[in-house]
């Protein structure tokens, strides 16, 4: 497996790569225990010029600061007080790109992943929207401003590029007026692990 440089988080078009990350397999290895889930469902926030982004309008807070660093870090926030949102910091320093995982499916470590999720059996919920996703790789806010490029948090490509991917509106964002209407979610048509939504429904296949 090849794990992504600092160049492929560089790209300025925050679709194309919440695009690519379709299919790349995200690896913990934490307090000595690895797991890794492959991506199949993600949403892209462009920085300052998206009513949806967490930066929009160069808004800037204790939280979002890591936004504005370069590309190719963890940003990992609190929704709801309970769900810790995983996503990947992208573009150069000052222009805060993010693309939020929201969904994956179990490669490695599912024992593991099952006690994090307090589930006895596997099924396709575990990693299927955000807050499952942090829960079973093991991610928190505590891990805010972590390098993807380090040895024990980082995504890697396996060879698997050629996946079908759809793409649609992004989910609960319906404050962002017009910019709601945007297609910045994209997932693998058919996996089970993505969200369920109405939204899939109207979704469109990219070629």
């Amino acid at each position: 497996m090849q794990k992504l440089n600092k160049d492929f988080y560089f790209n300025n078009d925050v679709t194309e790569i919440a695009r690519a990350l379709l299919g790349k397999i995200v690896v913990t290895k934490f307090n000595g225990i690895t797991t890794a889930a492959r991506i199949v469902e993600t949403e892209a926030y462009a920085g300052i010029v998206d009513k949806a982004s967490h930066a929009y309008a160069g808004r800037r807070t204790a939280r979002t600061e890591i936004m504005f660093g370069e590309g190719g870090t963890a940003y990992v926030y609190l929704c709801y007080g309970i769900h810790h949102m995983f996503n990947v910091v992208t573009n150069e320093n000052e222009k805060p790109d993010a693309v939020l995982i929201r969904g994956v499916e179990p490669v490695t470590g599912i024992d593991e992943m099952l006690r994090r999720s307090k589930k006895e059996k596997p099924d396709h919920s575990i990693g299927r929207g955000p807050g499952n996703a942090g829960k079973a790789l093991g991610i928190f806010t505590h891990h805010t401003g972590s390098s993807l490029l380090s040895t024990h948090f980082f995504i890697t490509g396996d060879g698997v590029t050629d996946v079908p991917v759809m793409c649609s509106k992004r989910i609960g964002v319906d404050y962002a007026g017009a910019h709601a209407k945007w297609l910045y979610r994209f997932f693998i048509k058919d996996n089970l692990h993505v969200t369920k939504h109405a939204f899939n429904k109207e979704a469109i296949e990219l070629l």
